[in-house]
């Protein structure tokens, strides 16, 4: 049954791309679906890129294992939506066409601009490909019995196809047709939840004191972040973080102008809202009908919790549909991942920096598709070397070099009008090593004992997430490097300003 149901679902996503390989003809069309989504398309595909394994299978995970502290990222990755909504849709959809490194080349038009935004963008996108890749690992070899290693490769192939064959297009109907079979299952699972603690939301918070080894602490905060500023430089990474996701930027360029930007990231967050107070029932019900250690012994990073949940409430065949969304879920966030990536490399870097925009349609198109093939293989090469990482930590490091190298800059470039391009270099490059060193010091990566980390030995910066440090000196990179040159042209700002906020002269 589970195996059939996989077959569906990738039958199902084949299909999709098949036809819409046979509309993806322009460089456009590939990077961007030409354009063409409304804003209720758009807004699914957006939640359907956002819902991701993360949110899916490390959410629930982290709640069931540790009660409370999982829901930060619930709330975290809720929030950040209104930073989205408020601050960037509008004008980024009115100042770029295919990348972030679009938007600030409006004002800046320098190749080191552009080369560091790509960068950005690719090590972003491989840090959040991971999680992915590790979450549908694990998935498939406990569903399927299939080792972890051919698993990755299986997702990997797929997501390859995705993406070469039928762009952006293919890629947001996967994601569309993801997000409505996601968002049914979890709804039929919090029911289920739900109804066995008689609809009393009461009853199931007093029942959850009981229900595993940490007792009455398993409603509070302190059992997985026990130093407060740990907890404020996580959510600080999740609700800046979104708004400098490369996948989650383009996703503003697939429609026709920054009013259906807008609409989209609303209906957006009314979707995203209501997931995410269902990830409660999903870690609750996960830590009372399936215990402790039934998760910790299928996955040491709990991200099994939610197919365990199914198989607990609903049987084999529940278990194997809600497996089989959660694959589908992990197919569509990696093909977004993979093209924001492949766009970065082939739009920012080879198009107007190595070839200086005189590379013609067919060149652009052949890049992009052999720079999605060159992403794919890097990330599941990193992937099989990250299996015992719960998803949702490295979905974290993700938004905080997000928030510390691309939301700085972006912000600067719409509202300040001394801004210049050595502060553009400086904050994205700033932001992005100091979020990559302080990770590579951290508790997560050393550990004194042996199997908690990938290293043996005692962490040199004491926070999981860097997003405390690493956020402020991104802004201060930026700003350092603008006082300490030449101010830029005061012209262009007003220009730029004029455009991000009307849309006039694109």
């Amino acid at each position: 049954m589970a195996f059939i149901l996989f077959l569906a679902i990738v039958g199902l996503t084949l299909i999709v791309t098949y036809y819409a390989a046979k509309k993806t003809n322009t460089t456009s069309e590939f990077y961007t679906a030409g354009g063409g989504l409304t804003g209720w398309q758009n807004g699914l595909a957006i939640a359907g890129d956002y819902m991701s394994a993360a949110s899916f299978l490390g959410i629930a995970g982290t709640v069931a294992l540790a009660g409370f502290d999982g829901f930060f990222y619930s709330i975290g990755f809720l929030v950040a939506y209104l930073v989205v909504l408020y601050l960037v849709a509008e004008p980024l959809r009115n100042l770029g066409k295919y990348t972030m490194a679009d938007m600030i080349a409006a004002r800046f038009d320098d190749k080191k601009v552009r080369g560091v935004a790509a960068l950005n963008t690719i090590t972003i996108s491989i840090f959040y490909m991971i999680a992915q890749l590790v979450g549908a690992g694990l998935l498939i070899k406990l569903l399927l019995g299939l080792d972890y290693t051919i698993s990755v490769l299986t997702v990997g192939v797929l997501m390859t196809i995705y993406v070469v064959f039928g762009g952006m297009r293919a890629t947001s109907w996967v994601q569309i047709i993801k997000a409505v079979l996601l968002m049914g299952g979890t709804f039929i699972i919090s029911v289920i939840v739900f109804a066995k603690f008689n609809f009393n939301v009461g009853d199931m918070f007093m029942h959850m004191k009981s229900a595993t080894p940490l007792k009455d602490s398993f409603l509070n905060p302190g059992n997985k972040y026990k130093v407060p500023l740990d907890t404020l430089s996580l959510n600080l990474a999740l609700v800046l973080g979104t708004a400098g996701l490369p996948h989650i930027l383009t996703r503003f360029f697939t429609v026709k102008d920054a009013p259906t930007a807008r609409s989209s990231v609303v209906y957006a967050t009314w979707l995203i809202g209501i997931f995410y107070v269902m990830t409660i029932f999903l870690g609750f019900g996960a830590a009372a009908f399936v215990g402790y250690d039934n998760i910790v012994a299928a996955d040491k990073g709990g991200n099994m919790a939610a197919p365990l949940l199914a198989r607990a409430v609903g049987g084999d065949f529940f278990f194997a549909f809600i497996s089989a969304v959660a694959f589908a879920t992990i197919l569509a966030v990696v093909a977004g991942l993979v093209l924001s990536a492949a766009s970065a490399f082939a739009h920012d870097f080879y198009t107007h920096i190595v070839r200086r925009g005189q590379a013609d349609e067919r060149e652009q198109m052949a890049v992009a598709r052999w720079a999605s093939v060159g992403v794919a293989v890097v990330s599941i090469l990193l992937s099989l070397f990250a299996q015992t990482l719960n998803v949702a930590f490295l979905v974290s490091v993700a938004f905080a070099i997000a928030a510390s190298a691309n939301l700085p800059v972006m912000l600067f470039t719409i509202f300040w009008k001394r801004f210049n391009t050595t502060g553009a270099v400086a904050g994205m490059l700033t932001g992005l090593l100091s979020a990559l060193i302080l990770v590579a010091l951290s508790p997560s990566v050393w550990a004194p004992q042996p199997g908690a980390a990938i290293f043996v030995g005692e962490a040199l910066f004491p926070y999981a997430n860097p997003g405390i440090i690493s956020i402020p000196l991104g802004f201060l990179g930026a700003i350092a490097g603008t006082l300490l040159s030449r101010p830029s042209n005061e012209a262009k700002f007003q220009e730029i300003l004029v455009k991000a906020n009307t849309g006039i002269g694109r």
